[in-house]
């Protein structure tokens, strides 16, 4: 395969992703967009901040305010920190199990397109005549009564989104169950992999409720279906019931990656086995169960009664034991370990007071009397936020820099790396523990302004200043990635010296093709036993032979585009004075399904690597 490592032009690499059904390739393309949305939702956050920094600010109006406010929700979740994390699962969990791709390597590259083009059209709604306004969850009675088109561009978006990472949990589910390699049993998964297998479910079953909301909002914004509209017979709580239903899963769908990179982190800089593995299993897949079970708790306040409230308190107060139980098996992994406090573990150790102090919180929100006071002041914010940035974003932060080498073939400067997670972390704490006060003193969510003399002036200007500084670490992390790539020091198959898991066993960057010959995995740390016995290589449960590829294919962003086309034409569609919408419309799904036609009837077999270029590429590796 010498011509695989020739040096592409501009054009040819940007052909190459724009068709690649590789998931290393689609990894990055996750990882690049996910940070593209990230610093967008962040810059969101800043307008926040800086709005909330000094009482009677008019930096902003109320309704750019409640744009604001919505966009940032609503990016930071399905735009920045899921597409980001789907990019680490694609990275890593085909590596982890011994696979040469994942199982339908088309829908990979659909998954990806679905969710860039889902989030290009939500942005859009900024220069399209104003962005959604109804908060992140889009509560009915405000969304049905929105002007403007921000809520179209809202539910649209998030259909088109949704749709994508519905196929990616999918096709993440058949890859577990079907490619894993010889010798690797369920509970020989690293715990990555797991906690993707279980996300992968909870996306399956999550998704669809928030597809028949979105679906029904549709219809009453676009026909008058009156289903969430009280005055016309229609109820709006049905809303928030099919939103939390998807939405506290929604909350497992992104920490459980997490859990799973803290996880191969502790275990690695530790030089140790993870503690306790079995239980770490089963408290996955016991969360990823009750998660479906607790979703009312957001809901303690709209009159469900007694009974119900007492329930759902019950269920959320029981999903913080398989939590517990990972957080004592982190650190007795810990424990008696040889320590490197390199980057990645650093973001993992701070995790562990961080998200606790997340789960604090919610277990006092869990009781709903309780709930009453808390409900809708800033303690509900900080709480979330030490969740999904005390858990979730420090989780992308230490997964990117832990894999960063594995996916790109160099090593983040560790120096920048710790100013960038003592800048984020300080800001971190500074922005969000003094909001659990700022709540308890009466502030509400959501409001734009406030007076002075209520005692929240000093609060907010702290948080603002500890927002200030989690910029300052995220732009010396952009630093570190442009020089990075600039000096681009290429780096050996195991850089940071005790990796246990495959994906280390191979070069870095890995080839398109993963393994020459598939692994045999002889245990929980498959290569870290080869390790132990004095291999620099793992042990073939195969001889060498033909690899069978896919080809690429430019038909993904075909079919994504068709229906980016037709959603504009349909979201205009109720404007009595737009007569082009129809014809909009019949040509984006003309495109969509046009693609899927040629799809169907094109024969595509792919193409083989022949045995005798492995061995060439072998040789030149001896003589090397």
């Amino acid at each position: 395969m010498s011509t695989y490592a020739k040096k592409q032009g501009f054009g040819a690499t940007l052909w190459d992703f724009l068709t690649t059904v590789d998931h290393k390739k689609i990894a990055i393309l996750y990882l690049i967009s996910g940070g593209l949305f990230f610093i967008l939702g962040g810059l969101e956050a800043m307008f926040i901040r800086i709005q909330l920094a000094v009482p009677d600010n008019n930096f902003m109006s109320a309704g750019t305010f409640n744009e604001m406010i919505t966009m940032h929700g609503t990016t930071m979740i399905f735009l920045a920190a899921m597409p980001m994390l789907v990019g680490i699962m694609n990275a890593v969990m085909p590596l982890q199990i011994g696979a040469r791709d994942v199982a339908f390597p088309f829908l990979n590259s659909l998954g990806f397109w679905l969710f860039f083009f889902g989030g290009v059209m939500l942005n859009l709604s900024w220069f399209l005549g104003g962005a959604p306004d109804a908060g992140w969850t889009s509560y009915a009675s405000l969304s049905i009564h929105s002007q403007g088109h921000g809520v179209d561009f809202y539910v649209l978006g998030l259909q088109i989104s949704g749709l994508g990472t519905l196929i990616s949990g999918i096709n993440f589910l058949v890859t577990i169950i079907n490619m894993r390699t010889p010798g690797m049993t369920y509970m020989r998964m690293p715990m990555f992999t797991w906690t993707t297998f279980v996300v992968s479910a909870l996306i399956l079953f999550a998704f669809p409720p928030l597809t028949v909301g979105l679906t029904l909002m549709l219809f009453d914004r676009m026909f008058g279906a009156n289903f969430f509209d009280a005055a016309a017979g229609g109820n709006t709580i049905i809303w928030e019931h099919l939103f939390w239903i998807f939405g506290h899963p929604e909350v497992y769908i992104l920490i459980l990656p997490a859990f799973g990179i803290f996880s191969e982190i502790l275990a690695t800089f530790s030089r140790k086995r993870l503690f306790g593995y079995s239980s770490m299993v089963f408290a996955t897949v016991l969360i990823g169960f009750l998660g479906f079970m607790v979703w009312a708790h957001h809901m303690f306040t709209v009159g469900l009664g007694p009974i119900a409230n007492a329930i759902f308190a019950v269920a959320t107060m029981a999903i913080a034991v398989p939590t517990g139980i990972k957080i004592f098996n982190w650190i007795f992994t810990m424990w008696g370990g040889s320590v490197r406090f390199t980057v990645p573990m650093l973001y993992a150790v701070s995790f562990i007071p961080s998200f606790t102090m997340g789960g604090v919180t919610g277990i006092m929100l869990a009781a709903a009397p309780a709930d009453y006071q808390y409900h809708d002041s800033y303690f509900v914010v900080a709480h979330f936020h030490y969740v999904i940035v005390g858990g979730v974003v420090l989780g992308i932060l230490a997964g990117v820099t832990y894999y960063w080498p594995k996916i790109f073939g160099t090593m983040l400067n560790e120096t920048l790396g710790k100013f960038t997670f003592w800048f984020f972390l300080i800001g971190f704490h500074l922005t969000f523990f003094i909001q659990h006060f700022l709540g308890l003193w009466g502030m509400p969510r959501r409001v734009f302004t406030y007076l002075p003399g209520q005692g929240w002036e000093t609060s907010n200007l702290v948080s603002t200043i500890g927002a200030i500084s989690m910029a300052v670490g995220i732009i010396i992390l952009l630093i570190n990635i442009i020089i990075t790539s600039v000096k681009n020091v290429r780096v050996g198959n195991d850089p940071w010296g005790d990796g246990r898991t495959l994906e280390w066993s191979i070069p870095s960057p890995p080839p398109f093709y993963n393994f020459k010959q598939l692994p045999l995995a002889r245990g929980l740390d498959a290569y870290w036993i080869e390790k132990m016995e004095g291999k620099k290589e793992m042990t073939p449960a195969e001889p060498l032979g033909d690899i069978h590829m896919p080809n690429g294919s430019i038909i993904p962003i075909c079919i994504t585009f068709g229906l980016f086309v037709a959603s504009f034409g349909a979201l205009y569609n109720m404007d009595a004075d737009k007569t082009w919408t129809v014809p909009v419309i019949i040509i984006g799904l003309l495109i969509t399904f046009g693609s899927m036609l040629i799809r169907s009837i094109k024969d595509d077999h792919g193409f083989h690597i022949h045995k005798e270029d492995l061995m060439d590429d072998k040789d030149k590796e001896v003589k090397a």
